[in-house]
């Protein structure tokens, strides 16, 4: 008996260090998938920003609005259809997403000064980390959050559409320090939900997939939570 029991103590732990180290495993594929996206779109920002023609072409013409529009676009039909994609459109998707971002975003380097942007992106950057690295760590079910994220990611959206309208100073300010108190709980929020999609029977390709699909969202946040925090203390050129 007591043999019987060593043997099922002894094959429980090895399948708990098995796990621990796919959980591990999978989270550090996700964080480098949503890394490497970033790096994607920073770089395609910038070029944007600093080459005449591309910059002209883009923010000079009526393509301005598809560009600004195409992101929100994209992600909704992407993220509806990439569970059925193979792993292989599932990635080619993602960094086709991460490079319409970056055209996007290359307003930012025309709006604010350089040295802002990377400050501002360093203080994301450590917000972010910190978040993600509690929602990782923490023993406490963060599914209550769910339903509160939602209902002021809703309303940011709805404010922001408004202020589109109305220009109100006041109401931008409020939007970004909303905004940032969302999407700092959203970085927590979703690592936790992130980590819970983990199952070790899954197959290499849904490993992936659900790796990709982990990394958008986290992707999503840090940049969200990026523009907040350069709307509040960036320096405008």
């Amino acid at each position: 008996m007591a043999i019987g029991r060593e043997n099922e103590f002894l094959a429980t732990h090895v399948n708990r260090a098995h796990v621990d180290e796919g959980l591990r495993q999978y989270m550090l594929q996700v964080y480098n998938y949503m890394c490497a996206g970033l790096v994607l779109t920073g770089l395609v920002a910038y070029a944007v920003a600093n080459t005449e023609i591309l910059r002209n072409f883009i923010f000079g013409t009526p393509i301005y609005w598809l560009v600004m529009f195409a992101p929100l676009i994209f992600v909704f039909i992407y993220a509806s259809r990439i569970e059925r994609m193979s792993v292989s459109s599932a990635q080619i998707g993602f960094w086709a997403f991460a490079t319409v971002m970056g055209m996007s975003l290359a307003s930012v380097f025309l709006v604010f000064a350089e040295a802002s942007v990377a400050r501002v992106f360093f203080i994301t950057a450590s917000v972010f980390g910190g978040m993600s690295l509690y929602g990782y760590t923490t023993k406490k079910s963060l599914s209550g959050w769910g339903s509160f994220l939602f209902m002021g990611l809703i309303g940011v959206i709805i404010a922001m559409i408004v202020n589109m309208f109305l220009g109100s100073s006041a109401l931008h300010f409020a939007i970004s320090v909303i905004g940032v108190i969302v999407f700092v709980g959203l970085t927590a929020y979703d690592t936790q939900r992130i980590k819970e999609t983990y199952y070790a029977g899954d197959d290499q390709a849904m490993v992936t997939k659900k790796a990709i699909i982990g990394a958008l969202k986290l992707y999503l946040d840090f940049i969200n939570l990026f523009i907040m925090l350069l709307h509040l203390f960036g320096n405008r050129e």
